[in-house]
């Protein structure tokens, strides 16, 4: 039984491959996009690479089809990535091959998965019998030197093709690297006094994150931004929450931080308990403080 790694266009899989490693069966790379991103999928561990053609004009999912095909051939473990044309891939060949889909796990071994359930509170390890689809943040690029081939395998795309590409303004969120993060929740009373949290980020050099309403329920914050068991989960050495509450869902996605700072208003609020330290008082005041302590 085979372990698969999806590439889609990014060569960002460098994690994907180690944890296929590791899993001791033989690794095979089942590519979508050009010839480079094939080579560069020829790295150490990798054992086979299946290069079904470059995406053209076509949205990567078009391929999704021709990719179940050959991991039916001899299903196992299939590892994808997080981004949106690997995570439908993996859609289309767990719904060929009927496996489940694990997201998020903290460790995986042969036919077994461990992940965070409860919002963090408790960690759950569950066997699978047959092929299993994960997701898992990629990591690093790939930069090819194994000794595997690339076998180009002529594909037929399905009818789906990309009709207009506008770029968005602001550079997507790397919160998963990030050693600092300030995170600001519905304290904040407008959208409009968001400089403040994003002065307070500037100040610190950590990156700007949110609760989920700040993002889904407001659209204040981008949604790659949202911090919670939905969302991003993150750990930072050091976490900022302002004007959060700290519910389940969100502490779910920042429970792995080495240091947890609050400012809050309410004493009692969720997050003190969860908390290293705590500024008890209005954010309005105390961020800017802060900001001004920092510069």
């Amino acid at each position: 039984m085979s372990t698969y790694v999806l590439v889609a266009g990014d060569p960002g899989v460098a994690a994907l491959v180690e944890a296929a490693v590791e899993l001791g069966a033989p690794v095979t790379a089942v590519v979508v996009g050009d010839e480079s991103l094939a080579r560069a999928a020829a790295a150490p561990g990798v054992d086979r690479v299946v290069w079904l053609g470059a995406v053209g004009d076509h949205a990567v999912e078009a391929f999704a089809a021709a990719v179940a095909q050959q991991v039916a051939a001899d299903p196992g473990v299939v590892l994808a990535g997080r981004k949106a044309g690997e995570r439908a891939l993996l859609g289309a060949v767990a719904a060929t091959l009927a496996a489940p889909v694990v997201t998020a796990p903290l460790k995986i071994a042969a036919q077994q998965v461990t992940r965070s359930v409860a919002g963090g509170l408790a960690t759950e390890t569950r066997s699978y019998a047959g092929p299993v689809a994960i997701v898992l943040d990629g990591g690093a690029p790939l930069a090819g030197g194994g000794p595997a081939a690339v076998e180009p395998v002529a594909a037929q795309p399905a009818a789906v093709t990309v009709t207009g590409l506008r770029p968005n303004p602001a550079p997507p969120a790397d919160l998963g690297s990030a050693e600092r993060v300030v995170a600001v929740g519905r304290g904040l009373k407008a959208k409009q006094d968001l400089p403040i949290i994003e002065a307070l980020a500037a100040a610190l050099k950590a990156e700007l994150a949110c609760s989920r309403p700040v993002a889904e329920g407001l659209d204040w914050v981008a949604r790659d931004r949202y911090v919670g068991v939905s969302g991003q989960q993150i750990s930072p050495r050091l976490y900022l929450a302002v004007g959060i509450s700290g519910q389940l869902q969100h502490m779910g996605g920042c429970r792995g931080s080495d240091l947890i700072v609050a400012i809050n208003n309410d004493p009692e609020a969720p997050i003190v308990a969860q908390s290293d330290y705590v500024l008890t008082g209005d954010l309005y005041a105390l961020a800017p403080a802060l900001t001004a302590a920092l510069a």
